[in-house]
């Protein structure tokens, strides 16, 4: 076989690859927004008729409407305090040397790898004994508690990529350890910190495990899901909601990644123009 057909046969496999990859991840989403017009309960084919019912239905419920409310509270709040304190930490993991480095590390990576059901469980009968009554406020906390494990790996891979001789340069031109970080580490650490940003308020808006088992008689939207699901007429209306929510965040993921893009494009800019002023300085 002659290199052209190789690479075209790799090219092939790859497209193909892709293509099945997106099928798997985006094709029940795609499902969930096509039924959603159904004029039906029931999900087959062929339709019933042309509707938009279950998505008025979905807006005018006020459980609904308090369910999204409520993730959208503590996602807000767990994002935010989970990058100050991820970064925090990944600066410390990263930049400082200390004895039991490796284990202050593996103690950060392990709310990671345990099941979230175990963490919920775990949470409910810690908040019983301490006698703390489930709500929004334990939700929250118990989110930052597994959100911040994957805020400091993130981070902590880029400040890994980003070479230290880069921020001690900038201490000996005289820069304080403020400006340093202000000037020369927080805009090398964007992409990471938004990806960590995007990572941390998804897996709070759409954790149910953790949600269920703290929150109480205050749902999140995931808790709210479930307990509609047990009446199988209300399997609309949750499609409507959920199509709403998935496009959503699909827009906020895809408008987070063009700023970025246009960011870098923009920093990238200002760089070659500045060559170009040195090099007519000179």
């Amino acid at each position: 076989m002659s290199q052209t057909a190789r690479e075209r046969l790799a090219t092939i496999a790859s497209v193909l690859f892709v293509a099945f990859t997106m099928t798997v991840i985006f094709g029940p989403l795609l499902l969930l927004a096509v039924f959603s017009f159904n004029d039906s309960t029931v999900i087959s084919l062929p339709f019933e008729g042309f509707t938009t019912q279950w998505y008025s239905d979905a807006f005018s419920d006020p459980a609904a409407r308090t369910a999204v409310l409520h993730s959208l509270l503590v996602a807000s709040i767990v994002t935010p305090v989970c990058l100050v304190l991820g970064t925090a930490s990944a600066v410390g993991l990263t930049r400082v040397r200390f004895r039991g480095r490796g284990a202050v590390a593996a103690l950060h990576g392990a709310p990671l790898v345990v099941p979230w059901l175990i963490i919920g469980v775990a949470g409910l009968i810690l908040f019983s004994q301490i006698g703390i009554p489930l709500s929004l406020t334990t939700v929250t906390a118990m989110h930052i508690v597994c959100t911040f494990p994957l805020v400091v790996a993130i981070v902590s891979a880029g400040l890994v990529r980003f070479e230290r001789s880069v921020e001690e340069a900038a201490i000996d031109l005289g820069a304080t350890q403020g400006q340093m970080v202000r000037w020369v580490m927080l805009p090398q650490l964007g992409p990471s910190l938004a990806a960590a940003g995007i990572f941390a308020f998804s897996w709070s808006f759409n954790n149910f495990e953790i949600s269920f088992f703290t929150g109480g008689y205050e749902q999140t939207f995931p808790v709210w899901v479930f307990s509609v699901l047990r009446h199988a007429s209300n399997l609309p209306v949750v499609n409507a909601m959920s199509t709403v929510i998935s496009v959503a965040q699909v827009a906020l993921v895809m408008g987070a990644w063009f700023a970025m893009k246009r960011i870098a494009r923009k920093r990238g800019e200002e760089g070659q123009l500045g060559d170009l002023l040195t090099g007519a300085v000179r």
